[in-house]
């Protein structure tokens, strides 16, 4: 066992003590202090998908089931009117979206420059449930994680893609009865102050942003299973002649010298590589479409492959923030966008490049 001297002072004075005392054998092991996965599901999920067995339903009752699921999900009640996006305000945090990254797609800005923009899919939002600041801060995972910083705030939850609730299991459909919707396929909480609080069942569409704005895009990155230093890490690796024989690719010494004889935390090795949650920060919204609500944002570097979930909310970066409130739209004002809604230094291909 390499353990540090302050636990074998501890498992000298304390935990062996323990175990004698009960009698009881616990496996100790000597971890890093530096963790950087964390492969344990979120404190407040549940079970979502159910065990799928034969029903052994006739085709008229698979059929008027369908018909009633549709019925549902159709219904002018339960598909309440699109809300106007919330006016941004300095200082008050609001909720962001949940969207789905569709691709990569290159444009042009006025002066000529080559960009590359990332297109995020904003499909069927709908606000779930409100989380008051008194609700939000009960659960003892969230004290003892955030300590008290986010005593004042709310706690809003968002769901995207509806699907059949047959999919799903009883607990995780009785979520969806408030809001009057279907269950979703995705579902994630969002910290936002009081004041910025949504009725449940409120839709939300991607003109909740503004060209221009600096969004946060976070979201997991790419599975890309056990892989060596060069790739996780970009090590040149070895010379491939004059002597090197098997070691093309491998880190090489990992020593710390003869006063420190141990391998530091946090070391440089192979290992498992991508899968992790990252935050993508200060992207600018270069394009909105209203029609099929999608958003470009500059930069092709969003965490997650393809079709994989992202979110999409303020930036946090202070120099970035937007100084003055932005304007509360109408529903009629929101009807009335046009399709294609463009920042003033993107080049519109439909324009000409080059006049004489």
């Amino acid at each position: 066992m390499n353990c540090s001297r302050p636990i074998q002072l501890l498992l000298k004075s304390q935990i062996v003590s323990k175990m004698i005392e009960s009698a009881s054998y616990t496996q100790i092991r000597c971890m890093s202090r530096v963790k950087q996965r964390h492969t344990a599901p979120r404190h407040f999920w549940m079970k979502k998908e159910r065990a799928a067995y034969p029903e052994e339903l006739s085709a008229e009752n698979e059929a008027f089931l369908r018909e009633a699921v549709e019925d549902r999900r159709a219904s002018p009640l339960r598909q309440p009117a699109a809300a106007p996006p919330i006016p941004y305000t300095p200082g008050v945090v609001r909720t962001g979206l949940i969207a789905r990254k569709i691709g990569v797609q290159p444009m042009w800005l006025k002066n000529g420059k080559y960009i590359n923009a990332t297109l995020l899919h904003v499909r069927d939002n709908h606000v779930v449930r409100y989380l008051p600041p008194e609700l939000l801060n009960t659960n003892e995972v969230v004290q003892r994680r955030w300590k008290g910083q986010f005593r004042d705030m709310a706690g809003l939850v968002v769901g995207a893609d509806q699907e059949d609730p047959q999919k799903f299991t009883k607990e995780y459909a009785n979520l969806f009865l408030e809001a009057g919707i279907m269950p979703t396929r995705k579902l994630t909480r969002f910290v936002i102050n009081p004041s910025a609080a949504l009725s449940p069942g409120t839709v939300l569409r991607a003109t909740h942003f503004n060209v221009g704005d600096f969004v946060d895009v976070f979201g997991k990155t790419k599975e890309r299973g056990f892989q060596g230093v060069m790739k996780r890490w970009g090590f040149a690796g070895q010379p491939a002649t004059h002597g090197a024989t098997k070691t093309h690719r491998r880190p090489g010494g990992i020593g710390s010298g003869a006063n420190k004889a141990r391998v530091w935390p946090g070391q440089k090795m192979p290992g498992h590589m991508g899968g992790r949650y990252r935050s993508l920060r200060g992207l600018k919204i270069l394009r909105i479409n209203t029609k099929y609500d999608v958003i470009y944002v500059r930069g092709p570097a969003v965490p997650g492959d393809h079709n994989s979930y992202v979110l999409i909310y303020d930036t946090v970066l202070p120099l970035r923030k937007k100084k003055e409130p932005a304007k509360l739209l109408t529903p009629e004002e929101v009807a009335d966008l046009p399709e294609d809604i463009y920042h003033p230094d993107v080049h519109q291909m439909a324009d000409p490049s080059i006049v004489f």
